[in-house]
């Protein structure tokens, strides 16, 4: 892979990251506080508290998808970017286009959820 390649993917990976912190900034300023006085009855409170555990849930999602993209970024740095974890092959311009933070090439991604449907 080339230094122009490298770049874009670099790029990619740190707009992801600040669009992931941003976030995540958002939900600490603005949905952190459910205000009981604000809702009218049990139903508001218990709908934005349901409403609430969901940003949650989604924003602890995104703190494992910031993790692979933090490691991706250290993989550009090593020099390691783009070589599959398990076979070492090379993987796809187009699977990194989609999924930059990937460790796995296509095959021994197919694998894996072989692996994991025979398993669960």
């Amino acid at each position: 892979m080339n230094k122009a390649q490298l770049k874009k993917f670099q790029d990619l990976l740190e707009a992801k990251r600040q669009d992931i912190l941003q976030r995540a900034q958002q939900t600490l300023s603005e949905d952190m506080a459910l205000d009981a006085d604000d809702l009218p009855d049990e139903m508001d409170l218990a709908s934005s508290e349901y409403l609430q555990s969901f940003t949650f849930r989604l924003r602890g999602r995104e703190k494992m998808f910031l993790d692979k993209i933090g490691k991706a970024l250290e993989r550009i740095q090593e020099g390691t970017f783009g070589q599959c974890d398990e076979c070492g092959e090379e993987i796809s311009i187009k699977r990194l286009e989609a999924r930059p933070e990937t460790t796995l090439c296509i095959r021994c991604k197919e694998d894996q959820e072989r692996v994991e449907k025979d398993f669960g």
